[in-house]
């Protein structure tokens, strides 16, 4: 599972670098601005849709048929991306792979059916590191590969890493979801006996298919704390984005770095405690994000006990939004500074100094979010965390295609400085959740207190 993150991860930010040639390449000189920034974004339309069909589904089917089904889609999609001879349709199989990426819903739920609840953290663990491995060294790989090789060859070989991942699937890969198991096993000696018919057994899975296809909606806009906090996260979580479609366009505009220099620089914008060797090995400022963890992880929990006051008090999710607040606050100043920086063509390391500031308050403002929707819904939080992540990356997909058009606009000071007052202006929602969410989560069956 852990490779097929990592190839699923690296296809994905793989490009990123070299979007803009590969849209030049394919449409000419005068390729628009917004289908490289498409380029890059459309993932997420595709990665949005994709849990809603791929989670029901293995739960009806099974994960095996649903996990190799989607990999050979992704496969699919890719050779299409490379023999693609216009950005229409090279954007169109970029969807196609972000819709088959079934390894970003379903690992989580595989480790659950394999392990114990004490052996869990280990193991998911290990799968949460490999697509920020890829997503780290993707771009730099295929900076190097596009610039010396060629973009086609970079997705052959993405391709090839795939084909190698699902024939280690097909060999080695059990199904593991207990209860397609127990059915098949249930449905195979009712059948020999004549008890239930085919008929009936597949109305029953559209009816629940469906079900829990709409479930994750009907949770979201049951309850307007999780529309609110469904679209401060979804903006913020955008700024990942914005900065993977207008970084490699100022790197290469305002301090002339060739492609393979680029995708070193998205190191700086690393997730998680691991990338943080990566990024010092690239002397790179990719500290941001593994101090956000870091705090995180020391302090998401502590301050939750401190609020809750004395043992056996009962606690409110709204304590874990003192962080999310603070990086509320933080990010629009790293959005606008990023954004002055490139402006003034200021030394490149302070461009990198405020991509690391925007990943730390990315992540300071996310983390706590998730944690706050699990312990508010309760029984429905996988649905609720369903919801959220289809709208994260419904704007994921088109906010950063504002990023061309304010730049071109206004320029990279006062293009930012306008989504970074966006931002500032939605840090009133964890501020105001933070104090009455506990009044306005009982207006909602899927969020008030049991």
């Amino acid at each position: 599972m852990e490779t097929d993150y990592v190839r699923s991860t690296f296809t994905c930010i793989g490009v990123v670098p070299v979007a803009s040639t590969i849209v030049e390449d394919l449409d000419g000189k005068h390729s628009s601005s917004a289908n490289s920034a498409l380029l890059v974004t459309i993932w997420e339309l595709g990665e949005a849709a994709g849990p809603l069909l791929i989670a029901p589904m293995s739960e009806i089917f099974g994960r095996y048929p649903v996990f190799n089904a989607c990999n050979i889609g992704f496969i699919a999609a890719t050779i299409l991306a490379v023999l693609s001879q216009n950005s229409g349709v090279f954007i169109a199989a970029r969807m196609l792979t972000g819709l088959c990426v079934a390894s970003n819903v379903l690992n989580p739920a595989i480790i659950g059916d394999i392990f114990e609840s004490e052996e869990r953290g280990s193991a998911m663990s290990l799968v949460m590191l490999a697509p920020l491995i890829g997503g780290a060294i993707g771009p730099a790989i295929s900076g190097a590969i596009a610039q010396t090789l060629g973009w086609r060859r970079m997705l052959t070989i993405a391709a090839a890493l795939a084909i190698v991942c699902e024939v280690l699937f097909l060999v080695y890969f059990r199904e593991t979801y207990k209860m397609t198991i127990l059915r098949r096993r249930a449905a195979k000696t009712m059948q020999e006996t004549g008890e239930i018919s085919e008929s009936k057994t597949t109305h029953e899975h559209l009816a629940k298919l469906w079900h829990s296809m709409t479930r994750p909606f009907a949770v979201l806009f049951g309850s307007t704390v999780l529309m609110l906090l469904s679209l401060f996260a979804s903006v913020a979580f955008s700024f990942f984005y914005v900065v993977s479609v207008s970084l490699p366009i100022i790197l290469i505009e305002k301090y002339d770095f060739r492609l393979a220099m680029i995708g070193t620089t998205f190191i700086s914008f690393s997730k998680w405690p691991q990338m943080f060797l990566i990024a010092v090995a690239n002397e790179r400022s990719g500290v941001g994000s593994f101090c956000s963890v870091l705090v995180c992880n020391f302090t998401l929990d502590r301050i939750y006990v401190k609020l809750r006051g004395p043992d056996g008090a009962k606690g409110k999710p709204e304590y874990r939004l003192p962080l999310s607040i603070i990086g509320a606050i933080l990010l629009p100043f790293s959005v606008t500074a990023y954004g002055w920086i490139a402006e003034h063509r200021l030394p490149v390391l302070l461009l990198l100094a405020s991509v690391a500031l925007m990943g730390f308050s990315l992540l300071l403002t996310v983390i706590p979010l998730s944690a706050y929707v699990v312990d508010a819904c309760g029984m429905y939080s996988a649905s609720a965390m369903t919801g959220v992540i289809v709208t994260r990356c419904l704007m994921g997909t088109f906010l950063p295609l504002t990023t061309g058009p304010l730049s071109d606009a206004l320029g990279y000071g006062l293009g930012f400085s306008i989504l970074g007052a966006l931002s500032l202006s939605l840090a009133i929602i964890p501020m105001s959740i933070f104090k009455f969410g506990e009044k306005w989560r009982q207006h909602s069956e899927f969020t008030k207190d049991s």
